[in-house]
């Protein structure tokens, strides 16, 4: 009796768990590097206007053929916005900064495999460049709408091949084109980036 009570609640909740996996709408996107595949899901109710961006971005083919020209063991890797001799790509209009949304919202934070938005010291001028966390990284999550508080919006995360993005952060670096350090010294290129799901 006991032993078919557990079969039960086993059947149950691998009935449940493959329901609610087939019923994420979440969009997915595929990167193929240089370094090997891995996939990441984005979440749109956290962050919409950030996430439509970057999917916009994918559609256009924008990451096809671009570095990841940032890469700092225990911090992150950069990508998204130079080709493989380093000319930056041209983008379109930069975004408003959803870091107060995504708190109120309960938005992700920059932990081990998300997917930030890369800027420059204007929060509101994220446009096409993305870094993946390799570490637990608070101090980049949103605290005030400040110079010192605005952070960096994290929107998806990896869903599979972290060992590929952890192969790219222990890659050995120095300088690279417009950069005097970080620059991966054998390129890491992204091949394609898809919109799967």
């Amino acid at each position: 009796m006991m032993q078919t009570a557990h079969r039960l609640a086993l059947s149950f909740l691998l009935c449940f768990v493959m329901t609610a996996q087939a019923q994420s709408s979440n969009p997915q996107v595929k990167f193929v590097t240089s370094a090997g595949e891995f996939m990441v899901e984005v979440y749109p109710e956290k962050t919409p206007k950030t996430v439509e961006n970057f999917l916009s971005y994918v559609r256009d083919g924008h990451y096809n053929g671009t570095l990841f020209h940032r890469v700092i063991n225990n911090f992150m890797v950069q990508g998204g916005g130079y080709d493989t001799k380093y000319n930056e790509k041209n983008t379109r209009s930069p975004i408003k900064h959803e870091g107060v949304e995504a708190k109120a919202n309960g938005g992700l934070r920059n932990t081990v495999g998300t997917l930030s938005m890369a800027r420059t010291n204007n929060p509101h001028s994220a446009s096409a460049q993305f870094f993946i966390n390799v570490k637990d990284n608070d101090f980049l999550d949103h605290q005030s709408a400040t110079s010192q508080g605005w952070g960096y919006v994290a929107f998806g995360k990896v869903i599979s091949g972290m060992d590929v993005v952890n192969r790219i952060k222990a890659t050995p670096t120095g300088p690279g084109g417009p950069f005097p350090t970080d620059v991966p010294q054998t390129p890491v290129v992204i091949q394609s980036a898809t919109l799967v799901k």
